[in-house]
């Protein structure tokens, strides 16, 4: 796999230096990535703290998930325009401005105006560490560059909800965003200080108004449709139903538009490269699977189960620590064992921990529910380099920035479809099976031996009721629980066999494969 045109004409870094960058990119992404997840258990409290309801305080989330998602597929026309190094300094800069902005909002509408801001900057940051971190390494040690991107791409999303829970019970919500302001400013500053004489080539590339204008209707359309149609009833709700037409229709147009315009903002094109089509689609997949489960298992555990946010946390914690001590073995051995053996792996590893999840009970330990989330950190540790290394295969140099701008926006975008989907199916499956629980055991003499048993014991027949009516709920959450953690065990089975029709990249320090 060839590196990013930050490395034309320039050595690649050595020593200390070279760990220094590689760690301020890496925090970078981790900051970014951290920031996605880290509100979602505050939102109560913020909502508390603003006066506004729960359904209101939903915006601070839909808010970043819009102008984040408008914004990364523009990475590559931003840094073919203003330099690699130059666009992410910036939007790091930008970021963490944004973040301190969030952190003194004195209303909802200034929360949610700042995250906005804060979303738009975030677009080129994990696109631009990407670039930037394959191009410090030499060829044949990138494999160990992507190892220590994916790595704390993956460790974002675990530690969000952790240190989000712990910030919300202990502190005010604001340092959930204030906490960004010295991580980034060492980050900008390091990066700055030590890429600027790296900087790419740039051009100047006409703006594409047109294919930008669509890309914000439609993003911006689909996202208001995935983060509100739960509360909406979907499409029973004409508002919904706008915002799915809008989406539908400016998607069409704007892909017509960029397949067809002479300068676009994104390169669609890179999809004829059938590494980086097939790649991008189980890249999307997996990490589907993978932030649904991550979403579900913890609403679960919280709402039926009655753990505090962060002991939820704490149960993911593990996953995220194996992933961090794999992530540097799975480089190393990524430089040679062919990348789909990696991705099989890592799907499998997916696969066993959602089916040791399949048979939870309501009652299991905190050690049951650990369990499987170790054996997912294996497939942690592999899966982002595994399926980066796939997707990159043969891509021109120049091209890099863009593609990977359009493989994080397509994840970001299954990612919003993955947490809608599997909120609904969720609530849709405990409906179904409370039916068939309430059927089952009805009126019997199950229920009446509960019921007398309960009532012994002091409780009014009205309570016995509710008493075995809550039993059933919690047994009824339970099994849609399960069912949706059999589903993704399927699933991960399926992508371990999509994920051979790509071609075997080339070896790290070979020639670029040719399309």
């Amino acid at each position: 796999m060839a590196g990013p045109p930050a490395a034309a004409g320039l050595p690649p870094l050595e020593g200390g230096r070279r760990a220094l960058l590689a760690f301020a990119l890496a925090l970078g992404t981790f900051m970014m990535v951290l920031d996605s997840t880290i509100a979602n258990v505050s939102l109560p409290t913020i909502a508390g703290n603003l006066g506004v309801s729960s359904d209101n305080s939903t915006w601070i989330i839909t808010a970043f998930a819009v102008a984040n998602g408008v914004a990364v597929p523009l990475t590559g026309w931003l840094m073919g325009r203003f330099g690699v190094v130059r666009t992410f300094c910036v939007a790091v800069a930008a970021f963490t401005f944004a973040s301190f902005l969030c952190g003194i909002a004195w209303n909802l509408q200034s929360l949610i105006l700042f995250r906005i801001l804060q979303g738009a900057c975030s677009g080129p940051m994990m696109p631009g560490s990407q670039a930037l971190l394959i191009s410090i390494f030499p060829p044949d040690k990138r494999s160990t560059a992507l190892g220590v991107w994916s790595m704390t791409t993956l460790v974002g999303p675990v530690m969000g909800p952790i240190l989000g829970g712990w910030i919300s019970d202990n502190y005010h919500w604001s340092w959930i965003f204030l906490i960004n302001l010295p991580v980034g400013i060492f980050c900008a500053l390091t990066c700055w200080n030590g890429l600027k004489m790296r900087e790419t080539p740039t051009r100047k590339l006409p703006i594409d108004t047109v294919g930008l204008g669509l890309l914000v209707v439609w993003v911006g359309a689909l996202q208001m449709m995935l983060d509100l149609g739960k509360n909406a009833d979907w499409f029973n709700d004409t508002t919904i139903c706008v915002m799915a037409v809008i989406a539908a229709v400016g998607f069409v147009a704007w892909m017509i538009w960029e397949l067809t315009d002479a300068n676009p903002a994104v390169d669609l094109t890179l999809f004829a490269n059938r590494n980086f089509a097939i790649g991008t689609i189980v890249f999307c997949i997996g990490y589907a699977i993978f932030f649904a489960n991550t979403l579900i298992l913890p609403l679960w555990l919280q709402t039926q189960l009655g753990y505090t946010a962060t002991w939820a946390g704490l149960i993911a914690a593990p996953s995220g620590l194996v992933a961090v001590i794999a992530s540097p073995l799975a480089a190393r051995l990524s430089g040679k064992i062919d990348a789909r053996i990696l991705a099989s792996i890592s799907f499998v590893a997916f696969g066993i921990s959602y089916w040791m999840r399949a048979g939870f009970v309501t009652d299991a330990s905190f050690v049951d529910f650990m369990l499987p989330l170790l054996v997912q950190g294996i497939g942690m540790s592999i899966f982002f380099l595994a399926m980066v290394t796939i997707l990159l295969d043969g891509i021109a140099p120049p091209r890099i920035p863009s593609a990977t701008g359009i493989s994080n926006f397509a994840r970001i975008v299954a990612g919003s479809f993955a947490a809608s989907i599997i909120t609904t199916a969720w609530d849709r499956r405990e409906a179904l099976h409370q039916t068939r629980l309430a059927d089952a055991v009805g009126q019997g003499s199950a229920f009446r031996a509960a019921s007398e048993q309960l009532q012994h014991l002091g409780a009014s027949s009205t309570q016995a009721a509710a008493a075995i009516t809550r039993q059933m709920v919690g047994q009824a959450y339970l099994l849609a629980s399960t069912d949706l953690f059999r589903l993704s065990a399927y699933l991960c089975a399926v992508m371990t066999v999509v994920v051979w029709f790509t071609r075997r990249p080339a070896p790290p320090s070979g020639p670029v494969a040719a399309d």
